[in-house]
Formats: structure tokens, sequence, C-alpha cells
């Protein structure tokens, strides 16, 4: 991945990085380096400038998902609280390996939920398990 977090910030928000470095690990680094440094509201907003932005210079402006880009944002800060300021991103997923996987949101949406419009859109709220 990108160097250091500024260089790989700037080059996401520039456009200049490596599309490779953005698949699911690169959202949560970018996702991890926003919300520590802005409230939870600036970083979903820095985020999503950042992903519709990156999106749009690959020319596929219609990538970005509000609910997956939200609810990770969501359990990344829930679990942020607690630890220290210095603890850097690669150490914050050893501690939280669940947010790698994709189907750890299978708790909280049921399968297909996350798959329409309406999810990719705007944020859907999870729903319970029946």
């Amino acid at each position: 991945m990108a160097g250091s977090d500024e260089a790989f910030l700037a080059a996401l928000e520039g456009g200049s990085l490596n599309p490779a470095e953005f698949g699911h690990r690169g959202h949560l680094r970018a996702g991890f380096l926003y919300l520590r440094r802005h409230d939870f509201p600036g970083a979903c907003v820095a985020m999503k400038r950042a992903i519709q932005s990156f999106a749009a210079t690959l020319g596929k402006a219609t990538l970005y998902h509000e609910t997956l880009t939200i609810a990770y944002l969501a359990l990344m800060a829930e679990r942020l609280i607690e630890e220290p300021p210095e603890l850097g991103f690669d150490h914050f997923l050893e501690r939280y390996p669940e947010l790698l996987s994709r189907e750890y949101f299978e708790r909280y949406y049921p399968k297909g939920a996350l798959e329409g419009l309406e999810a990719k859109a705007t944020f859907v709220l999870p729903r319970p398990r029946s």
C-alpha cells in the first residue's frame, strides 16, 4: 500500500492512487484515517467525497455504496472510541479482523439487503434477522 498515511490519502483524493490499493482493505484504511482526522459526520462526508471522486477518475462513478460506507465507518468509529490515538491502522485491523469480511454484515443485514439501489443511494438501517 502507498507509504505514509498522508501520501495514501493525497493519492486517493487526487485520483492517482493505484486502483489495486483501494480494495476493501484500502477502503478501511481511508475510513480509519478520516475517522482519526474528523468527527464521525465529517469522516462520512470526507469518505464519500473521496470514494466518489476516485471512482469518477476511473470512469466508474456509480460504484459508491452509501450503506456499506456509513456502516463500516460506524463500526470502526465504535471501536476507535476506546483505542489510543497512536494506534496505527495495521494494529487496528489485528484487533478487529472481523472488519475485513463483508460477511460480517450478515449479522446486521439479511443476505441481499445491500444489493439494491436504495442501499447504494442512501443509508439503510440494519434490519433484525428474522
